[in-house]
């Protein structure tokens, strides 16, 4: 009977390593997806998030990408360097317009024709890729200025607005023709900021499919060709383990920083931090903050696509402000800081793309601020600076002191409880009152303010 039990004990033990054997193996067979989510503007933190899901996506040796995309648009440059990765990415990407009421307007629509396979769920939209970029800007009000005139948008008379929608157009043509998508709706959207529902997307051969999720994305992708590197590949998605990779640290970090309304801000605490630091040598505390603010500031910056004629405005505003406190003007040096100011940071972000441009409200909360700053705080610091001094040597100048014996150049004299090293031009007689015309180190300067008394005087006494 004992042997019995044992015989059971091994047999569902080897029963149950070899199902554990068999999962793991049908695990490691199955293909894998990678999974990762743009959710609003397209700036350096989502290239970052980009880049480093491709090469993880590599590491795993995945079937395909999936990019679930809602984004209002982005910056010009971050959206390049976004379709770099995917057109040379040696693994097929599939973007796909998610969830339903997500769109992928403006550098949306770049990345979702650059990709290997664009996909849509349904109540979402594409489109409105006018670019919007650094220098002349053909904003909506110019195209349906254009449109009135019975012109395209870029027939206006600004050469630079022509250069920089041709170039969009082209650009985006180039992607069409590389998936075999449609080639003059892509030129529409950028021309004339047309936009199109997932289904009539799909009918005008923008999109490759309409799916409800990503399950039915795989399941219709499943034995599908893609051309990736100039190679076709048979897609095998069906019942692909799914692996999501979230933004690093380091993406959320860049996120942060290069949020236009927070570089801002970083930047003023920089100033405002070196400002205190200068003015009170030794504090430590503002200078160290400022420091480090500043120089987050500047590594935003760099990324950012920053106007510097509104720097230029916004430090200068500041230093009239503070030559305000230091030397009054009756207002005018103060005002024309904050104007400076104000302007300074309206224009400081050289682009209308959504999602970086400053508040306006932190903009003139700011102006307020400094304006406080300015004129109460540093005003307030400077009046104390030229109050009457009630301690240290300098508090002798112009008080009396008692000569304590006769001396001609040098002796002592007897002032606030203490005996000090005095000189005179003249001679000095004991008891004489004299004043202090100077402090020299532990040195007083002295003169006579009385007659000296004689031995003579005394005795009419």
């Amino acid at each position: 009977m004992f042997k019995l039990k044992r015989l059971y004990f091994v047999v569902i033990v080897l029963l149950t390593l070899s199902f554990v054997a068999h999962s793991n193996t049908v695990e490691q067979s199955a293909p894998k997806v990678v999974l990762l989510n743009i959710d609003g503007a397209i700036g350096p933190a989502t290239d970052h998030y980009v880049e480093r899901t491709l090469q993880t996506a590599n590491s795993l040796d995945a079937e395909l990408i999936v990019l679930r995309m809602d984004t209002p648009g982005g910056l010009d440059l971050a959206m390049r360097s976004i379709i770099k990765n995917i057109t040379t990415s040696t693994i097929p990407v599939a973007t796909y317009v998610s969830p339903s009421g997500a769109r992928a307007a403006s550098a949306g629509t770049y990345i979702l024709y650059a990709s290997h396979v664009a996909a849509m769920a349904p109540g979402t939209n594409l489109g409105a890729a006018t670019p919007i970029q650094l220098g002349g800007v053909p904003l909506p009000t110019d195209i349906a200025k254009d449109k009135q005139k019975d012109k395209p948008a870029e027939a206006g008379n600004d050469p630079a607005k022509k250069k920089i929608i041709n170039d969009a157009a082209a650009y985006i043509r180039g992607l069409a023709q590389l998936h075999g998508r449609n080639q003059q709706w892509a030129e529409k959207a950028v021309r004339e900021a047309a936009s199109l529902p997932a289904h009539e997307a799909l009918k005008e051969n923008v999109i490759d499919l309409v799916a409800v999720d990503v399950e039915d994305l795989l399941n219709q992708l499943d034995g599908r060709d893609v051309v990736v590197q100039g190679i076709k590949r048979t897609l095998h998605t069906a019942g692909a383990v799914k692996e999501v990779i979230d933004p690093d640290w380091r993406s959320e970090l860049l996120a942060v920083i290069t949020n236009p309304n927070i570089a801002y801000i970083l930047m003023l605490i920089g100033v405002y931090g070196l400002i205190l630091e200068f003015y009170n040598p030794g504090s430590i505390v503002p200078g160290t903050i400022g420091a480090i603010a500043l120089i987050l500031a500047l590594y935003a910056f760099q990324m950012l696509p920053i106007n510097y004629a509104g720097v230029g405005l916004i430090l200068l505003g500041i230093a009239l402000m503070v030559g305000e406190a230091f030397e009054p003007s009756f207002g005018m040096l103060g005002i024309g800081g904050i104007v400076a100011f104000v302007f300074g940071s309206i224009i400081l972000m050289d682009t209308e793309a959504p999602g970086y441009g400053i508040n306006i409200a932190l903009i003139i909360s700011f102006a307020v601020i400094s304006a406080l700053i300015t004129f109460f705080v540093i005003g307030m610091a400077i009046k104390a600076r030229q109050r009457p001094i009630v301690s240290g040597a300098e508090e002798l100048l112009e008080k009396e002191a008692t000569v304590i014996d006769d001396f001609e150049h040098e002796g002592l004299v007897f002032i606030h409880g203490e005996n000090w090293r005095a000189l005179s031009e003249t001679a000095l007689h004991k008891d004489q009152q004299v004043k202090v015309i100077g402090v020299s180190g532990i040195t007083l300067q002295v003169s006579p303010i009385e007659p000296p008394i004689t031995p003579a005087q005394t005795e009419v006494k």
